[in-house]
């Protein structure tokens, strides 16, 4: 890895991202593929692209990411966290700004486990009296 390049993970859920960034003019690429192609949603873009709006750094670097694991939401988050990390890495300056927007904490939320003798977590067999 070069002096120029950063590599960070970011998790959620069951999803993780690896993003590669260095200098550039912008482009997003996400599993081979452009980031807007990638998401089916606007709001997902949306969400990957904060913490790059919040440090007014949207064109600065090229990011290559690789994610894998979970739906688009959780793939989504951990790739926003890993960006924000690796802003981070680049300029320390930056982590005060991201911090008030909330994107340097790790979301710890996760699908809880399914119990036995029950269908699911919390759900419970129909109970019937007689």
């Amino acid at each position: 890895m070069s002096t120029n390049s950063t590599l960070k993970v970011g998790r959620r859920k069951t999803a993780t991202a690896r993003v590669l960034m260095k200098a550039g003019n912008g482009a997003i690429i996400i599993n081979k593929k452009d980031a807007k192609d990638y998401f089916r949603t606007q709001n997902l873009f949306e969400e990957v692209m904060h913490p790059l709006k919040a440090t007014d750094t949207v064109g600065k670097y090229d990011l290559s990411i690789i994610v894998s694991g979970g739906g688009f939401t959780g793939q989504a988050g951990a790739i926003k966290l890993a960006i924000s990390r690796a802003l981070v890495e680049n300029d320390a300056e930056m982590k005060s700004t991201l911090r008030k927007e909330g994107l340097m904490t790790r979301d710890p939320r996760a699908v809880e486990r399914k119990k036995c003798g029950q269908p699911k977590a919390r759900k419970k067999f129909q109970f019937s009296k007689r």
